[in-house]
């Protein structure tokens, strides 16, 4: 048996602060998602610095290139065939281990495949983990490109919310079948998610019935509860006190959940923000201790349940 783990990225600049950039501004009003820039750092953390506990967590945004620059671990970009055709391309980071590994898959943001988001997979990878970073905007991008083609950011945004469930799911199981094949892996699967990630994690354990695992950072929970009845996987909700769009979402996924006998786990941070993991400069200390937090809570959630 191989072991996959999906984590999913932030959705849109909502996991980044609470005021929008001026390049933002129009997208925010169109996409409850799209319109945050950075929170400022906090107390004693300079612009661009990576917190001093960030070598046992992922590093927030600023610190992401330096991490990938510094890691010894094995990284590279893989294209991945996808049923009906095509390829799909991704980052994946290996572990230093002698026995097999799970695979994680890590879901980007709305910002598509990005720094960050390859430092997540990294540090997965320092977990003992595959981790499988996908762009799920390959071929979407001008010239046949992905998410490094478009002109803007805004226009990652667009295009990540162009996907279809349908189209996402496909792609999903093509990483998660590359994963399950890989010579180093051990077989079971899950996905961890962060913000649009965290929702197409939630999203997806109702879809693949093989997986294991769904982890869902600050993402909403399914719109349609009856999918529910669905999910395999045993599910665990990472939340910021201080985001009741998605908070709005859980309980009654908590509800549907307990009556179906299933498991959802859920963790809410106080004082912390949506996008906490990233922006873990943000809201004076709350976020970087919410981080703190929940990257243990989630690896020893995954060592549990897979």
């Amino acid at each position: 048996m191989k072991t996959i783990v999906v984590v999913a990225a932030c959705v849109a600049a909502v996991c980044l602060s609470t005021r929008p950039a001026p390049a933002q501004v129009a997208t925010a009003s169109a996409d409850p998602h799209a319109g945050h820039a950075m929170e400022s750092p906090a107390p004693g953390a300079a612009p661009g610095q990576a917190s001093p506990a960030a070598a046992h967590l992922p590093p927030g945004e600023e610190g992401a290139k330096a991490r990938l620059n510094a890691s010894p671990r094995h990284g590279e970009y893989a294209d991945v065939a996808v049923a009906g055709g095509g390829a799909l391309r991704a980052w994946v980071s290996y572990p230093e281990r002698r026995d097999k590994a799970p695979v994680v898959i890590v879901i980007h943001e709305i910002f598509g495949l990005s720094d960050w988001v390859r430092s997540v997979a990294d540090q997965l990878a320092a977990d003992g983990y595959i981790a499988i970073a996908p762009d799920l905007l390959t071929g979407k991008g001008p010239n046949g490109g992905g998410t490094e083609s478009y002109a803007s950011r805004d226009d990652v945004v667009a295009g990540v919310r162009g996907l279809t469930p349908d189209e996402v799911v496909t792609k999903l199981n093509a990483v998660r079948d590359y994963g399950m094949k890989l010579p180093a892996a051990n077989g079971k699967t899950a996905t961890v998610g962060y913000c649009w990630g965290g929702s197409t994690s939630f999203m997806y354990a109702t879809r693949q019935p093989g997986l294991n695992v769904a982890v869902v950072y600050y993402g909403g929970s399914p719109a349609d509860a009856s999918t529910l009845a669905n999910v395999k996987a045993a599910v665990l909700g990472l939340y910021g006190e201080d985001d009741a769009r998605v908070n709005a979402t859980v309980p009654p996924a908590q509800d549907a959940m307990k009556k179906l006998g299933k498991v959802f786990e859920v963790h809410t941070y106080a004082g912390a923000g949506h996008g906490f993991l990233r922006a873990q400069s943000g809201r004076e200390g709350a976020n970087l201790k919410a981080t703190e937090q929940a990257w243990p809570t989630m690896l020893a959630f995954l060592k549990k349940h897979l």
